[in-house]
């Protein structure tokens, strides 16, 4: 088995790509070794020294580890706790956990102007999002501003609040007028 391994715009965050599926659908993430339960990958990675994330994409993961610690010290044992677990055939979630977020959080009834919201980031922000390793996921829509969820690599990263507002909040006021501001939710 060969993983590749490619930087994010985070330097705290390296993305893994197992080559085979991580999940079918959606995505999974593990801000803490508390929330690693329902996945036996997860726990496993945050036994490795330094590590402080864990996210799952359809065909990677993405480990964030502490500032203080060195990737070239850190990157042979990630590589291990993954090569094992997929060679050994185990499941990334356990046959209990629901699949974690799919993307979007809100009403079952959304609105026009929120669908629209949704279509845009699902068509055209997610997927250059997932390429840097990590996910964007709708909060809400207030009063014309739009709450967003940076999570993977995207949680934390020094050009997350450019991307919100250089990039994400120009498209979505252009597409969409009664969006005036794109906001970050914790």
């Amino acid at each position: 088995m060969f993983i590749q391994t490619e930087q994010t715009p985070n330097p705290a965050t390296l993305k893994f790509l197992p080559g085979r599926a991580v999940l079918e659908s959606g995505t999974a993430n593990f801000p803490d070794a508390a929330s690693a339960g329902r996945s036996p990958l997860a726990e496993r990675l945050f036994e490795v020294d330094g590590v402080v994330g864990v996210f799952f994409g359809t065909d990677f993961v993405s480990v964030t580890k502490e500032d203080q610690r060195e990737w070239y010290l850190m990157k042979p044992a990630i590589l291990g706790v993954i090569m094992e677990h997929f060679t050994a055939g185990r499941p990334v979630l356990n046959a209990d956990a629901d699949a974690g977020d799919e993307g979007h959080s809100g009403d079952a009834e959304d609105n026009e102007v929120v669908s629209q919201i949704k279509e845009l980031l699902d068509t055209r922000v997610r997927p250059a999002v997932a390429q840097d390793g990590g996910d964007i996921v709708f909060r809400g829509f207030d009063k014309g501003v739009v709450y967003l969820h940076m999570q993977g690599a995207c949680s934390g990263c020094p050009s997350s609040t450019a991307t919100l507002k250089m990039g994400i909040e120009n498209m979505l006021r252009h597409y969409i007028p009664e969006v005036v501001e794109v906001r970050p939710v914790v």
